[in-house]
C-alpha cells in the first residue's frame, strides 16, 4: 500500500468519524461549540490508555486537598441529582457539608426515562457500575440503569428497549447523562475511587424534595410515577 492510498484511507475514515458526530450534534440540537467538544473527547478517549490509577495520580497531582476529603469521608458517599435545580451533591458521612456542583447540561425533562432515544435522564434510586478512565467525556461514572424496579415497571407497562449507559461525566454535552464539567468530574471521580464503588449511592431526583414536596412536578400520566416520587422523597431524608 502505498502513501497515497494509506492517505485517502485516513481522511475517509476521519470523514466517517466527522460524520458521526455531526449526525448526533444535528439530531439533538448542538451549538458548533458543543460539538467540537464531543468530538474532542472521543478522539481524546480513543488516543488515551489511561488505568484508573494513572488518573487519579493525576487528579491527586492537581488537587492535594482531595486526599484528607476522601480520608473524612467516612467510607461511603451519597451522589445526589437533583434535575429542576440542575444540581449534583455529593456528600459522606464525615462531612460537615456536601460538595455541590451545578450540571454543565441538561437533556429531557422532568420526570423518569422509559425508552432508548427518549433524552431523558433517569430518577430513582442507584448505584455506580464502574468508573471509566477512558471516557469520550474525560471521565464517566457509569449509573446503574436500569435497575430491577425500572425493569419491572417497564415489564408491567409493556415497554422494551430501556436504554443505558448512562454517565455522570465531564465535558458540557448530554444526552440523557449527567455532566458536571471536567474540574468537577475529577472530584467526584478520586472520591469515587477512594470509597470504592459499592460504598456510593446515586439518587436522582425531578427536584430537591428536602426542601418541601412539589406536586406541580409531580405530574404524569404514568400511574407508578407518584409512587416513585415517594421512594425518592424517602431516600433523600435516609441517613447513610
Amino acid at each position: 500500500m502505498n502513501i497515497r492510498n494509506i492517505a485517502v484511507g485516513i481522511v475517509v475514515v476521519g470523514a466517517v468519524f466527522a460524520g458521526g458526530i455531526v449526525a448526533v450534534a444535528w439530531q439533538k440540537g448542538w451549538s458548533v461549540r458543543e460539538t467540537m467538544e464531543l468530538g474532542a473527547g472521543v478522539i481524546a478517549a480513543k488516543a488515551s490508555r489511561h488505568t484508573i490509577a494513572d488518573r487519579t495520580a493525576a487528579i491527586l497531582a492537581k488537587k492535594p486537598q482531595l486526599k484528607d476529603v476522601a480520608e473524612s469521608a467516612g467510607g461511603k458517599l451519597r451522589i445526589l441529582v437533583f434535575k429542576s435545580e440542575r444540581s449534583v451533591e455529593v456528600n459522606a458521612p464525615g462531612w460537615k457539608a456536601p460538595r455541590i456542583y451545578p450540571m454543565t447540561a441538561f437533556s429531557g425533562t422532568l420526570g423518569t426515562k422509559l425508552r432508548e432515544g427518549d433524552g431523558q435522564i433517569p430518577e430513582g434510586i442507584y448505584g455506580i457500575e464502574y468508573l471509566n478512565p477512558n471516557s469520550s467525556y474525560y471521565l464517566s461514572l457509569k449509573v446503574t440503569y436500569p435497575n430491577a424496579s425500572d425493569r419491572a415497571r417497564a415489564k408491567a407497562d409493556g415497554r422494551t428497549n430501556l436504554g443505558g449507559d448512562i454517565m455522570i461525566h465531564g465535558k458540557a454535552v448530554t444526552i440523557g447523562c449527567v455532566p458536571v464539567g471536567d474540574d468537577a468530574i475529577e472530584d467526584i471521580f478520586y472520591l469515587a475511587s477512594a470509597v470504592g464503588i459499592k460504598n456510593i449511592s446515586v439518587v436522582i431526583a425531578p427536584y430537591d424534595m428536602r426542601k418541601g414536596r412539589k406536586p406541580e412536578l409531580e405530574l404524569s400520566p404514568l400511574k407508578w410515577y407518584p409512587n416513585l416520587c415517594d421512594e425518592i422523597n424517602t431516600a433523600l431524608s435516609g441517613k447513610f
